[in-house]
């Protein structure tokens, strides 16, 4: 039994425990409020308060004192500073601790912390939600809504002899219904006359399409005939170049030969002069 027994341990040895003390209390200091366990939240009140109430009385000292329980400079110059003048008044008690309820995974009690003097407003703890019984207007609401169903489906009351329709108004409605079949007549034909236009102008466009494939159809034969003729004609205009060629030859031989005989005798005149 642990009877007599101070502090928690949080299943953490001695060091483990001193360090996560430390630095859940540097964070209160910094941010005024913490979310923890509620075991976490019961060991830091026993552990920061007397550093808060220290930090009342600002001397090297107490300064000295309360670094040595933070080990951290911005917390303890923020404790001295701000946080010492607002909990001046104050005799114990400067944390708040509210549940928050189980934490989801491990079941663990969770709770906020925080500075009294600087969280005035408490925060708002989950609970069950009262519910909200809605008698009166619903009600009437809902008497309304069923007797307009009931209006909707309410079966018309047969009428009495007194209120059987007169032959005028009979008269009256075959007439009515007369002209509505006849209007129902002519736009049927009206729409029909419209339908053999339409039929006709897309006839004769089907036409134009075809006239106009045909007469493709018609000058792609005639250039492939075009082809075909010059095609032919290409080897008959050949040879009457190779012809040509020839003649050009035999007349530039013909030509050469005469030159030769003619320079030939004149040579031997020559000689025969100089003899």
């Amino acid at each position: 039994m642990r009877h007599l027994v101070k502090g928690r341990k949080l299943g953490r040895t001695a060091a483990h425990r001193k360090a996560t003390l430390m630095a859940l209390s540097v964070a209160l200091i910094k941010h005024e409020r913490i979310v923890t366990t509620m075991a976490k939240a019961k060991a830091l009140r026993s552990y920061v308060e007397p550093i808060l109430t220290r930090a009342k009385e600002d001397s090297t000292h107490n300064r000295s004192h309360v670094f040595r329980r933070l080990r951290d400079n911005k917390a303890t110059t923020r404790l001295f500073d701000e946080i010492a003048p607002m909990i001046e008044d104050r005799q114990g008690g400067y944390t708040r601790i509210v549940k928050l309820g189980a934490r989801a995974g491990d079941g663990a009690e969770q709770a906020i912390i925080e500075l009294v003097d600087f969280n005035e407003s408490k925060p708002e703890t989950p609970g069950r939600k009262k519910r909200r019984t809605r008698r009166g207007k619903a009600g009437s609401g809902k008497t309304e809504q069923v007797a307009k169903s009931a209006k909707a489906t309410a079966k018309p009351a047969k009428k009495t002899p007194s209120e059987e329709i007169k032959p005028e108004e009979a008269a009256e409605i075959k007439e009515k219904a007369e002209e509505a079949a006849l209007q129902e007549v002519s736009v049927e034909d009206t729409s029909t006359e419209a339908s053999t236009e339409d039929i006709a102008e897309k006839d004769t466009v089907i036409e134009q399409v075809e006239q106009e494939d045909v007469d493709a159809q018609g000058d792609k034969e005639k250039e492939s005939e075009g082809k075909e003729a010059a095609d032919e004609m290409l080897p008959e205009a050949e040879e009457v170049e190779k012809a040509s060629e020839a003649k050009e030859a035999t007349e530039s031989k013909e030509t050469t030969e005469a030159k030769e005989t003619t320079e030939a005798k004149e040579t031997s005149k020559k000689k025969e002069a100089i003899e």
